[in-house]
């Protein structure tokens, strides 16, 4: 799910005379205090770099598609201070100490649980109160990010401080956003989109990750959007074709559009958001990185009339099927000038995953007859050449020979991908084989030796990743198997024991010994503590049924939302589809709706259907069976307009496959 590597950390002391956000104490606000003046570095190569931390797009410790150092260059506005300061809902009590009695005990301070879960035997009877503890959870992690990390994208949970990883951009309150608003805190929601609005900037010095930017900023900036009606926000005359959320994440696309400015239209891996590509950036990029637009981008063209975006995205999505190998399989890196593959290794995992993940959501989002077929194709290859007893493992993707019998954490989001595609028997059986994994570590290390049974060296951590929890939400709405329940609640056992410290939840740097690491990134409060409430939580408007719905009405006239069907881009910002049809200026486009519309209500006639349409290019009319509804109306014809983009900083591509045990190897 994630593409390339995390950069240099960077902790930065507060400017001269700035004020941090004032601390809340059990929702009463306190006045902010000056802190001593300390100077920052001077340079942005100065800043004390973080360990070398594994790239989340292909696990590897060298550079490759986020190259470039950020978090130093950027300038920061003051956190701003909504009226009335900052207050939020307290469900629990803060933990005793670090660790303290190996975790918060069963029930305390969520909602008058009893100390001990209903018996494991009936696991439905204890879903209130596991749900109740997944609240808990996060508001432990949310305030601490607040009260010690704020305005910086990231918490320290074992020095209750702050850093900058990905860009500046307070990630994390981005991150969190819409979470806020599924567990129901809507007046939280409501004072973190004024704080965005208000000290939000992107024309900062900085050098971004492409993915990371477009998953986290744009993603959750559309999600909010989309979703602020239902938050009772006052939105504007036109919404949801506009709105400050938009306009938002519409400019943070826009900083990335130089990216794609390449002889292949696959993107860079790094954007410099003032200055462009820099003429030093290096051309390799993971096949994630580049395949991983097409959700957020297509979302802004269809909510701004700019086609660019989703031009970009299909562009990108389409460079990588035309350079698959013979046998339908593609690489781990390729160079985007060239369109080499320079990392040869094909599997589902790191470094390839979510560009999978896209073809299928991509599709569903968009009605895409053709990014579906893309993905079945692959699914065809992945299944005779990486397919071993319900196990995925890599392969050259030339000859489809064996390389690396392993299986990689991140690969835990296939099972709920398989289940979007109604292949749920052989989605529960990997799943079970990953369940078995986090069993025996209580999480899944990053990469796990398969012929071994055992973890790879080095590579023994998890940093509370949310992929297996996703794909048991998934396969548990398509089954209610209740198995998927007892996942869930060993996924909170395991954190809350293991993990939880007195400033949040931190990454577990090791799980045989529980050695931690003084990082909790963003995707815990965006990802893993979502999905696990959303398992928790059958009634969740997220899981709506189409049983109830909003109408809105916009200058292009009505538009159902809320309706359900929302799709989870891979930060797991959700997306409404209906949206996606609510602002189109072009009646051509329309008639794609009209077509769906028609389709579905003919099918449940089981007969013959009519579709008339004129248009200003005069009458047309065409006559389809009931059966053959799935060819859908006509295609697009108005010819899409194209941008002139830019050029970003560059370090050397030093990481390679290994042919057995450790994936990655590095020089670290």
């Amino acid at each position: 799910m994630y593409a390339d590597e995390l950069p240099p950390q960077t902790t930065r002391p507060p400017a001269p005379g700035r004020r941090r956000a004032a601390v809340p104490s059990r929702g009463r606000a306190e006045p902010a205090e000056a802190l001593p003046a300390q100077a920052l570095p001077a340079q942005p190569g100065s800043a004390r770099p973080g360990p070398a931390r594994p790239c989340r797009c292909c696990g590897a410790s060298a550079p490759c598609c986020a190259s470039a150092p950020c978090g130093s260059r950027g300038r920061r506005r003051d956190p701003v201070r909504p009226p009335g300061g900052w207050t939020w809902l307290r469900t629990g009590e803060r933990g005793a100490g670090r660790r303290a009695g190996g975790g918060v005990g069963v029930g305390v301070g969520v909602g008058g649980c009893e100390q001990a879960e209903p018996s494991r035997a009936d696991p439905s009877r204890a879903v209130p109160c596991r749900r109740e503890r997944v609240r808990a959870m996060f508001y432990h992690a949310y305030e601490h990010y607040l009260e010690s990390a704020f305005p910086y994208d990231e918490l320290r949970p074992l020095t209750c401080d702050g850093q900058d990883t990905w860009g500046s951009f307070s990630l994390t309150l981005i991150d969190a956003l819409d979470t806020l608003l599924i567990l129901g805190n809507v007046s939280e929601f409501q004072r973190v989109v004024t704080v965005l609005q208000e000290g939000l900037d992107f024309d900062i010095d900085v050098n971004a990750s492409v993915f990371e930017t477009n998953i986290r900023v744009v993603g959750g900036l559309l999600s909010a959007h989309l979703l602020s009606k239902k938050a009772g926000i006052e939105v504007e005359v036109g919404w949801p074709c506009s709105g400050p959320l938009l306009r938002m994440a519409e400019e943070a696309a826009r900083k990335l559009l130089p990216a794609f400015q390449t002889p292949t239209g696959m993107p860079y891996g790094t954007v410099n958001l003032l200055h462009g590509v820099n003429p030093g950036e290096t051309p390799v990029t993971c096949t994630a990185g580049i395949g991983t637009f097409i959700v957020e981008f297509a979302t802004l063209s269809h909510l701004t009339g700019d086609p660019v975006f989703e031009d970009v995205a299909r562009k990108a999505l389409k460079a990588l099927w035309k350079n698959r190998s013979d046998i339908g399989l593609v690489g781990n890196h390729i160079d985007v000038v060239t369109a080499k593959w320079v990392a040869q290794d094909a599997g589902i995992g790191a470094g390839v995953d979510s560009y999978f993940e896209y073809l299928v959501k991509g599709a569903i989002l968009l009605q895409d007859e053709e990014l579906m077929s893309m993905f079945l194709e692959y699914n065809k290859a992945i299944k005779n050449y990486t397919k071993f007893d319900d196990w995925y493992l890599w392969v050259q993707m030339y000859k489809g020979t064996v390389s690396m019998p392993v299986f990689q954490s991140l690969e835990a989001y296939w099972p709920g991908l398989q289940s979007l595609i109604g292949d749920v028997d052989n989605a529960m059986r990997t799943f079970l084989n990953y369940y078995t994994v986090w069993k025996q570590f209580g999480g899944l290390p990053e990469f796990y030796n398969i012929p071994q049974g055992y973890t790879v060296d080095k590579r023994e951590g998890y940093p509370l990743r949310p992929e297996l929890i996703e794909s048991a939400m998934y396969l548990y709405r398509a089954t209610r198997d209740p198995t998927l329940l007892e996942l869930g609640r060993d996924a909170v056992e395991s954190i809350e024991k293991i993990s939880k410290v007195d400033c949040g939840f931190a990454t577990i740097k090791d799980l045989r010994d529980h050695r931690l690491d003084n990082r909790m990134e963003s995707f815990f409060l965006a990802e893993t503590v979502k999905y696990l409430y959303l398992l928790f939580d059958p009634d969740n408007f997220i899981h709506n049924d189409g049983s109830v719905f909003d109408v809105v009405i916009t200058p292009y006239g009505e538009c159902v939302l809320n309706a359900g069907g929302y799709i989870f881009n891979t930060e797991a910002h959700p997306i409404d589809p209906a949206a996606l049809h609510c602002c189109r200026k072009r009646k051509e486009e329309q008639w794609e709706v009209e077509d769906l519309m028609r389709e579905f209500y003919s099918l449940k006639k089981n007969k013959k259907f009519t579709l008339k349409r004129a248009s200003e290019h005069g009458e047309g009319e065409s006559t389809k069976d009931a059966t053959d509804a799935s060819s859908g109306g006509e295609k697009r014809t108005s010819k899409k307009s194209s941008h002139s983009l830019l050029s970003c900083p560059s370090q050397s591509f030093n990481s390679k496959l290994a042919v057995l045990g450790q994936v990655f190897l590095d020089n670290t």
